[in-house]
């Protein structure tokens, strides 16, 4: 219990001790070069730590689709095939319809093969239960002349949304026009993808491309849907979500011209592809009307669509001196670590370890030091005693 005590109660000094040896020099040497490199070519110069960075960046964005297309032996436009109609940065462009006609509030069989039946008991499981296209009443009605199904209440006929419809092929030639504007209110700088550049004779003739026309804000489809990587006629059939993603990467200590959009494109659902349960994207909206009698009737359509969602992040810098500190100050305290391996080299597995351990550590204990205090007073004593009778022998001299 003692020794524990005596052992906490101790004090660590540093001792510096130099070691000529050419391998734990270079070794020392290196791995200092390394850590400077480091921070030089790696934290200040790639990732700009002497920067304060805004990732809060605000966004505003507005689109725009143009094209016309055929479906049906009629010409779609904008109004037809675009939903919603604001502008905003989630849209859908359809590419595939299933319409069903002149539904009436009233009582009809179901659709669905699920709901085939032979007589009442098969359809009275399904009582207090949502059915596929309206509230089930219990009953196995006439669906055609060779089967029945079960009836429901609701709108009537009863959708049939398994037919095979061709989609409208033009889709791939319409256009998207993106405006964006960003803010980062860090710096209070803001700019939008409009660039110095861009101006309305460039605007009426470009289309985006990644290599000559990349700032241009008029985005083809089919351009598109190839840089995501996926097959138009398989997405326009199921439908699918593609994201158009805008990033700021914004410099501000070199200037505007070094804060400029980059645009990517990837499919954001890619789980449905192969999902065998909900594949695609699809909706359904109604269209209502009113009889001159006064009954409400609708055309219900099932609507395909390749979604598109416009997505901006951003990320700004400029130089601030409490970053630059901060990394300087890690910097140059980091370059010790390369004194901590040549330690761990040196005592353990170096040749005469046991030595350099006996020159780098000593143990100093009071007792140790009382002892030699007390015999460095005692030899002061005698040396004064020595003097004194060096001086009384002189007197008795002098008066003889």
């Amino acid at each position: 219990m003692w020794s524990c005590i005596t052992d906490f109660f101790t004090y660590e000094t540093t001792k510096s001790v130099v070691v000529k040896s050419w391998t734990i020099g270079i070794i020392n040497r290196v791995v200092q070069l390394l850590i400077i490199a480091y921070f030089i070519g790696w934290v200040f110069v790639h990732e700009k730590a002497y920067q304060v960075r805004d990732t809060a960046v605000e966004s505003s964005v507005m689109t725009k689709v143009k094209g016309f297309g055929i479906y049906n032996n009629r010409v779609m436009d904008v109004a037809d095939y675009v939903t919603p109609t604001q502008g905003a940065s989630v849209f859908c462009i359809i590419t595939k319809l299933i319409t069903t006609e002149n539904q009436v509030q009233g009582f009809c069989p179901e659709s669905e093969p699920k709901y085939h039946c032979i007589n009442d008991n098969n359809c009275t499981k399904y009582l207090n239960k949502p059915g596929g296209y309206g509230i089930p009443t219990g009953k196995c009605v006439r669906f055609n002349d060779t089967m029945k199904t079960c009836q429901i209440q609701g709108w009537c006929p009863a959708e049939i949304d398994y037919i095979k419809t061709e989609p409208m092929k033009e889709v791939e030639n319409f256009t998207i026009f993106i405006k964006n504007s960003i803010r980062f209110p860090l710096f209070d700088y803001t700019k939008g993808n409009f660039l110095p550049t861009i101006n309305k004779s460039y605007i009426s003739s470009c289309n985006f491309d990644m290599v000559h026309h990349k700032y241009c804000p008029i985005f083809r489809v089919g351009d598109v849907i190839q840089y995501a990587q996926q097959d138009f006629m398989k997405l326009a059939h199921k439908g699918g979500v593609i994201g158009i993603k805008i990033a700021w990467m914004c410099d501000l200590d070199r200037g505007d011209e070094h804060c400029s959009p980059s645009y990517s494109f990837t499919r954001l659902d890619a789980m449905s592809q192969n999902n065998s349960i909900s594949p695609g994207y699809n909706f359904r909206f109604a269209k209502y009307y009113k009889m001159d009698n006064g009954t409400d009737y609708r055309t219900l359509v099932k609507a395909f669509a390749i979604r598109f969602d416009v997505l901006v992040n951003g990320n700004a810098g400029k130089f601030n001196m409490i970053p630059t500190l901060i990394n300087m100050v890690a910097a140059f305290t980091s370059v010790g670590v390369g004194t901590v391996l040549c330690d761990i080299i040196l005592l353990n597995f170096l040749k005469g370890a046991d030595q350099y351990k006996a020159k780098k550590f000593e143990e100093v204990s009071d007792t140790e030091i009382d002892s030699h205090i007390n015999g460095l007073y005692r030899s002061q004593l005698s040396l004064r005693h020595d003097e004194k009778q060096s001086t009384d022998s002189f007197s008795f001299g002098h008066f003889g």
